[in-house]
């Protein structure tokens, strides 16, 4: 007897119906970089169609967002000031903060995520205080303590940590509950590797390191027992949310995840991931949309129940048309 499998996808009607897993725009998190000035939408050249935005205009892509039914916003905050501590991270009326307020005045629909770290805003790019040319991990958790409870203060509903700091999650969480804040989630970068994929966003955020690398805070691309290892330290800490970071060459880090760890998990889909579609089709080499949507299906096939994507926007109108 020949077993027919055929008979399942025999029409558009029968392949709906028997779709083990969908991609929705409800799914998505779409990061904003937020800049000082005014009157700004600056295209950000490695990211092609992603944008700096100053406050006073970001109304423009809040109320975009908000029309194609995305629900969740990260904010990443370029400061027009660093120093060797970082200490616009976590000033009140830093960039990300004052985004965070602006945000909360436009809508009450948008959940507001908030990355958490110092690269952005030191001198020498690293995530943390710096001592003997290394990042100090105790002394780097007192600043990020204070980032996380700033944010809180503004407004946002979650806070990510993208450090990779051992001990980080417990400390915010203890910070945030002591002030008032227990209802404030942590979104956990809790299985960050030292990849080769941010290249893009390095240029974004202007976060290159100065010297070295991140080899001894992130961890090795070879290793996937030690990622569990972090995400059950994180969760056991206070992590609400934990993510896989990057996406597609670690998709089987989200499967060992969703299989042993009962916890939501986000797939950041990162910068060189999109910059690669985005090359491939403007050289004519591949289908973009065709592409995009398969890669951010094969993300929620692997387990991920939701994505940071630059992609958002443009997943989010594809769908739509749909």
């Amino acid at each position: 007897m020949i077993r027919r499998g055929r008979r399942l996808r025999a029409n558009a009607a029968i392949r709906d119906l028997v779709r083990e897993n969908k991609v929705n725009s409800s799914d998505f998190i779409f990061p904003i970089f937020v800049v000082e000035g005014e009157n700004i939408k600056r295209e950000i050249s490695s990211m092609e169609g992603n944008y700096h935005w100053s406050i006073d205009r970001l109304p423009e892509i809040i109320k975009e967002i908000e029309e194609h039914k995305i629900r969740g916003v990260i904010i990443f905050g370029l400061p027009n000031h660093k120093d060797e501590c970082g200490s616009e991270s976590f000033n009140d009326d830093g960039i990300v903060q004052k985004a965070v307020r602006k945000i909360r005045e436009i809508t009450n629909n948008l959940y507001i995520i908030t990355d958490v770290c110092m690269c952005e805003y030191t001198s020498h790019g690293h995530c943390g205080i710096l001592s003997d040319n290394d990042v100090n991990n105790d002394k780097t958790l007192e600043i990020l303590g204070k980032i996380a409870l700033s944010h809180a203060r503004a407004g946002a509903h979650m806070v990510a940590p993208s450090d990779m700091m051992d001990g980080r999650i417990g400390h915010i969480r203890n910070v945030l509950d002591e002030n008032g804040y227990e209802n404030v989630a942590i979104m956990s970068y809790a299985a960050k590797y030292s990849s080769h994929f941010y290249g893009p966003f390095r240029e974004a955020a202007n976060s290159a390191p100065q010297f070295g690398d991140r080899k001894t805070y992130q961890m090795d691309p070879a290793n996937s027992k030690e990622a569990l290892k972090e995400i059950e330290w994180d969760v056991k800490e206070g992590a609400d949310v934990v993510i896989v970071k990057p996406a597609m060459s670690y998709l089987d880090i989200v499967r060992a995840v969703k299989d042993k760890i009962n916890i939501p998990i986000c797939a950041y889909n990162v910068s060189g991931e999109y910059a690669m579609v985005k090359a491939g089709a403007k050289a004519g080499l591949i289908d973009e949309r065709g592409v995009a949507l398969e890669m951010l299906l094969s993300m929620k096939r692997a387990g991920a129940d939701m994505i940071i994507t630059y992609y958002a926007l443009e997943a989010a109108r594809w769908l739509k048309e749909d």
